[in-house]
């Protein structure tokens, strides 16, 4: 059952409020971070993808931004960390468990800070492996965080090559698997290359070196591969036949035009079809739910976004919608969230699409700026909560 907590006249689910923090951003005070920083998984550095817990287990994204926040993070009368819009308390709030994870270092002494991160209660995410080939020649995915940071690298000419190694990722996994058995299921991302294979012969690497070092089979959940698709769909058997549980094949944005716009790099580069015939060899050859695309929510009208995931789920593929946060970009953007209606209708027609199409995505606890596990937990309760919607 979604908790509902009262903000300002209206009353929010927690999916509702998930959303708000994402989109709005949280101020946090220092007495919060006095309290509890070295004593939970709570951190200042934004390397360290600090998140906190709702009461009913919604994992969101501590997106800290400054005192003209919506929202505040701050201690209670009983010094407990609590949401508050000015003066109003929402909610009490709690953290991951600590974790001695960002103090190691790979075999070759890379920090794990910086090159991987823990999200919610049981992911471990290499969110940037190598460098974005599209970011680097100018043609960054306007929402994209890492993309548009290397491109102002380029531009103020800063730019470094990632030292990243497969053997890196695989020190990394065997810790937080093996050795502190903080996560259950593994993200590996790198950025969007030109390349004919689409990162495939990187990632084999990866999941090599991983089963050498940590063990395949010592992962409890899954790992999920997000790699730019190969121009030969049957390319992709080979991560699957290294070890990978589900790829995706992110196509952002469904509204070609919208798409051309915000991702001019990969409208132009590897396009949409390239993308729809990855997938759907994926789901022809691996099964329902092996395949998987990010959307990125809040930058296009909700009907199209529900078309889009609409169109993949019915053929086996996995709508996965990743909240769009303006704050943080290194460059200047126009992009500006949507108000929180449009969320609620998403996050209602998506339960749907789940339901109707038995399109499970992949995660346990849920995903810091994701609601597709979300929305799959609560399913029924949110298409009951539509069938109910008065005309």
């Amino acid at each position: 059952m979604l908790s509902t907590y009262v903000v300002g006249d209206e009353v929010l689910d927690s999916l509702d409020l998930k959303v708000a923090l994402l989109t709005r951003g949280v101020f946090v005070h220092d007495e919060v971070y006095e309290r509890f920083e070295g004593t939970y998984r709570f951190s200042r550095n934004p390397l360290e993808c600090s998140a906190l817990l709702l009461p009913d287990g919604a994992v969101v994204h501590l997106a800290a931004i400054g005192p003209g926040a919506r929202f505040h993070l701050k201690l209670d009368g009983r010094k407990r960390p609590c949401l508050f819009r000015g003066e109003q308390q929402v909610s009490e709030v709690s953290f991951p468990p600590k974790s001695d994870f960002y103090n190691q270092t790979t075999s070759r002494g890379i920090p794990f800070r910086g090159l991987a991160v823990l999200q919610g209660c049981d992911v471990l995410s290499f969110p940037y492996l190598w460098p974005c080939e599209l970011a680097q020649s100018g043609l960054a995915c306007k929402f994209c965080h890492c993309g548009n940071f290397t491109r102002q690298q380029v531009l103020d000419g800063t730019y470094r090559e990632m030292p990243y190694t497969a053997r890196d990722v695989a020190d990394v996994v065997d810790y937080a698997v093996n050795v502190e058995r903080c996560a259950r299921y593994i993200q590996i991302t790198g950025g969007s290359t030109v390349g004919g294979d689409g990162e495939c012969d990187r990632h084999v690497e990866i999941l090599r070196a991983i089963d050498d070092v940590a063990g395949l089979r010592s992962i409890e959940g899954e790992i999920v591969l997000f790699a730019t698709p190969p121009a030969d769909p049957t390319d992709i058997d080979k991560l699957f036949a290294a070890g990978a549980d589900r790829v995706a094949c992110d196509i952002e944005i469904w509204d070609e035009n919208l798409a051309s716009e915000i991702c001019p790099g990969k409208s132009s580069v590897t396009g949409r079809e390239r993308h729809l015939n990855a997938l759907d060899h994926i789901a022809a050859t691996q099964g329902r739910n092996k395949g998987c695309s990010t959307f990125v929510v809040g930058l296009e009208p909700v009907e199209s976004f529900l078309a889009g995931a609409d169109y993949l789920a019915r053929r086996g593929i996995v709508p996965v919608p990743s909240i769009w946060m303006p704050h943080g970009l290194p460059v200047a953007t126009e992009l500006a969230p949507p108000a929180l209606e449009f969320y609620r209708q998403m996050k209602k027609g998506l339960a749907r699409i789940y339901s109707t199409y038995g399109c499970e995505p992949p995660g346990g606890a849920g995903f810091n700026v994701c609601l597709c596990r979300d929305t799959w937990t609560h399913r029924h309760e949110l298409v009951s909560l539509q069938e109910r919607r008065p005309e």
